[in-house]
């Protein structure tokens, strides 16, 4: 499986960007982190279902209709780059992540941050907030961005590139074990434990972001 460079741009993001976000990418690294064939990846998960905004979202369904996308160019040929976002949410200092039901390509469990393709018709912040609902029981206020992973995966034998964008959120209220069926379990870990154990690496570097985040916004005060 092929994997995309890391790009220092970001996309826009509908928190803004706030100089202690900007300070926290810095801190942790410049671009965007590249989750790469070796993560064990694998297809990408299914998402369906509706909601956004609005607290506790919808649960998903079985069937999907519909996939947010953007068309690239690659070798000649017109690419779709598919979609997906997702959430650091902070307690204290601990934050959730899950184990889907869905095994890396080696077979071995995966532990995650929630995340998931975009709905039609909603951005990338909204669906974070749904996917966070929906995966870890959990209801989080958006605090800002913290920026977007991009890679490649193979799916019937085509290269499909995908970027996530991620957001970090603060606890509000719900139980991890109020997560939907896509998800085996969702939990509590610390921070710091989070940044060695996430199975992929754009993601461990997301708390990082997330870390430096609140260490910056902790001096400020």
């Amino acid at each position: 499986m092929s994997s995309e460079r890391p790009r220092g741009k970001r996309g826009k993001g509908e928190l803004g960007s706030s100089r202690k976000a900007r300070a926290a990418k810095n801190a942790s690294g410049k671009g965007a982190p590249n989750q790469g064939a070796a993560s064990g990846e694998g297809p990408p998960e299914e998402t369906p279902g509706k909601g956004a905004w609005e607290k506790g979202g919808s649960r998903k369904t079985a069937a999907r209709k519909g996939r947010s996308k953007r068309e690239e160019k690659r070798s000649g040929e017109t690419v779709v780059r598919e979609r997906s976002a997702g959430g650091v949410v902070i307690r204290g200092s601990e934050v959730v992540v899950i184990v889907p039901t869905r095994r890396s390509s080696d077979g071995s469990k995966v532990l995650a941050l929630p995340k998931g393709h975009l709905d039609p018709g909603e951005t990338p912040l909204q669906a974070a907030v749904r996917e966070v609902r929906e995966e870890t029981g959990i209801v989080g206020e958006p605090v800002t961005e913290l920026g977007e992973t991009r890679y490649w995966y193979r799916r019937d034998g085509r290269t499909i590139p995908k970027s996530v964008s991620f957001y970090l959120f603060k606890y509000i209220e719900g139980d991890t074990a109020d997560h939907d069926d896509e998800v085996e379990e969702a939990r509590w870990v610390e921070l710091r434990q989070a940044t060695r154990e996430l199975s992929h690496a754009a993601e461990r570097e997301m708390v990082a972001r997330a870390i430096a985040y609140l260490e910056t916004e902790s001096k400020d005060r």
